[in-house]
């Protein structure tokens, strides 16, 4: 888990949050088209929905455009028909990857994939060859001063949390996608600060890369972020603090 955490830490310092918005605000208009097509556009009942509005709230997307990408998704507006792909494949020192893809265009999202994956020392693989190395979860995350391991465990596990764990710079919690909500409620219940919240794919366990292959599997999984048509990319990588402390440089 602790590569899940980590690599979330450095990419959210590495953002360049001005020159970006508006790609950010592409896949955030996807995500929420998508999470109200396939599970309705009322995000009391659609956890993923309302993951994707608070995502959207924090990158302070305005909220008509919020509520015309539901409706859309919901079909009481036209607009494109996208639909979600996955992508599956290996990475160097042979970590696991899924990409997640929104796309109007199926082939040409694949296209691009696979060619990322070839450029940069990387594989493609078979439907399903990767996709059970992970679970879907919902993740959430606190700084370490907002409580003792015993604090946010009481909360997070009498609510509802499958899971806690820390690596020294934050406090990870672990849910059910159903649960993601009412765990983060309880817990600023108790004037906790949640600093995120979201379904995500969790690898049920991790692959060590070392130095000489970080480089190279950073580049992939940055040149995968970077297609127009990704939303989410997720990896099974660890590596030691001192090689993911110079990659955030």
């Amino acid at each position: 888990m602790s590569g899940h955490s980590k690599w979330a830490t450095i990419r959210r310092k590495k953002e360049k949050v001005d020159a970006a918005r508006g790609q950010v605000f592409t896949r955030l208009i996807r995500e929420l088209t998508i999470a109200s097509r396939l599970g309705g556009s009322n995000p009391l009942s659609n956890a993923r929905l309302r993951s994707a509005i608070d995502a959207g709230k924090a990158a302070n997307m305005p909220s008509d455009n919020i509520e015309r990408a539901i409706k859309k998704g919901a079909g009481e507006l036209e607009g494109q028909i996208l639909e979600e792909v996955r992508y599956e494949g290996y990475g160097p020192g042979g970590v696991a990857i899924l990409v997640e893809c929104v796309s109007d265009n199926r082939n040409r999202t694949a296209s691009d994939v696979r060619h990322v994956f070839a450029k940069r020392n990387g594989s493609m693989a078979e439907a399903g060859a990767v996709a059970w190395m992970f679970e879907r979860r919902g993740y959430l995350t606190l700084e370490v001063d907002q409580g003792t391991e015993d604090e946010i465990m009481e909360i997070a596990i009498e609510a509802g949390a499958d899971d806690v764990r820390g690596d020294g710079t934050i406090w990870e919690v672990f849910t059910s996608p159903e649960d993601l909500y009412k765990v983060k409620a309880a817990i600023e219940a108790r004037n906790k600060k949640v600093s995120s919240a979201e379904i995500s794919y969790i690898p049920k366990t991790t692959m060590k890369v070392e130095s000489d292959k970080a480089q190279s599997l950073v580049n992939l999984i940055d040149a995968l972020e970077e297609l127009d048509d990704t939303q989410h990319v997720y990896s099974n990588f660890e590596m030691d603090d001192s090689v993911m402390e110079s990659l955030s440089r």
